[in-house]
C-alpha cells in the first residue's frame, strides 16, 4: 500500500506543477503586458519560481517571478529615480539597451566602459536584444523601471567583474538585492548555492558573498546611473566615480 500512496503523491505533484506551468504559459502568451489579479497573480508567482528551480536556465519564467513578487520594490527604486539628475534623465529619455542602440560601444577606444561592456558582451555571444519583455507592470512607467533593471544587468557584470558562471550569477544577485529588495534576488541566490557542489559553495561563502555584500552597500545607486552617457570615460575612473570595486580574483 504504501507504494500506493507514494505513486499517487507523484502523480498530484505532476499534475500540480503542470497546472502551475498552463497558468504561467497562459499569462505570458503575446508580447503585450497582462493585468492580474490577486489569485493569477499568486498562481504566476509560484507557477514561475517552481518552474524557475526546475529549469534555471528559463530566463522567461525568471522574469515573470521578478515582475509578480517585486511590486513594492520597483516603486521604491521609481521613487529613488525620481530624486536623482540621471534617473529623472533615464525616466524622461527611457533609453533601451538594444543593439541598434549601443552598437557603437564596439567602436569606442579599449580603456573606455563601452568597449569593456562590448569586449563582454562579444567574448559571451551575448546579444542585447535577448531579454524577456515585461507582462506583469500595471504603469507604463513600472514596466520601464523593470525592464531597465533587466537591461541593465549586464553593464553591472561589466562593471565588477564578474563571469556568468553559477558563482559570479549568484554574487551579482546578493549586489542587486542590495540595490533593490527584489525577492527574486534573494530566491536566485538561494537557488544557485543550492546548486554548488561543495568546493563552490565554500568559495562563494567565504570569499565572494563577504566581498558582494560591502560591494552593494558602498557603490552609489545604480539604478539611477544613465550608463549609455558613459560608454566613453575611462573603465577605471567610472568605477572610482561610482564606488565600485571589481570582484578579487579567486584564491
Amino acid at each position: 500500500m504504501r507504494w500506493i500512496m507514494i505513486y499517487e503523491a507523484k502523480i498530484c505533484f505532476v499534475v500540480r506543477l503542470c497546472w502551475l506551468q498552463s497558468v504561467v504559459a497562459l499569462a505570458m502568451i503575446g508580447g503585450s503586458r497582462v493585468r492580474l489579479n490577486t489569485w493569477q497573480q499568486t498562481a504566476v508567482a509560484v507557477g514561475s519560481a517552481v518552474g524557475a528551480l526546475l529549469d534555471p536556465r528559463r530566463a522567461d519564467l525568471i522574469a515573470a517571478l521578478g515582475e509578480t513578487t517585486g511590486k513594492p520594490a520597483f516603486e521604491r527604486v521609481l521613487e529613488r529615480m525620481r530624486q536623482s539628475t540621471e534617473g529623472r534623465a533615464v525616466l524622461l529619455e527611457r533609453p533601451r539597451v538594444i543593439s541598434a542602440n549601443v552598437g557603437h560601444a564596439w567602436d569606442l577606444p579599449p580603456n573606455t566602459f563601452g568597449a569593456a561592456y562590448a569586449r563582454f558582451m562579444g567574448s559571451r555571444n551575448f546579444s542585447p536584444d535577448d531579454r524577456p519583455p515585461v507582462r506583469f507592470m500595471e504603469t507604463d512607467e513600472l514596466a520601464y523601471v523593470a525592464m531597465r533593471a533587466r537591461e541593465v544587468h549586464d553593464f553591472w557584470h561589466t562593471l565588477f567583474d564578474l563571469p556568468t558562471n553559477l558563482i559570479g550569477e549568484s554574487a551579482l544577485k546578493v549586489i542587486e538585492f542590495e540595490q533593490m529588495y527584489l525577492p527574486m534576488c534573494m530566491l536566485s541566490v538561494i537557488g544557485g548555492t543550492a546548486r554548488f557542489n561543495p568546493k563552490q559553495r565554500n568559495l562563494f561563502y567565504q570569499h565572494y558573498l563577504p566581498w558582494a555584500i560591502r560591494a552593494g552597500m558602498q557603490c552609489t545607486d545604480l539604478m539611477c546611473v544613465y550608463y549609455e552617457r558613459h560608454f566613453d570615460e575611462d573603465l577605471e575612473e567610472l568605477r572610482r566615480k561610482l564606488g565600485i570595486f571589481p570582484a578579487p580574483a579567486a584564491p
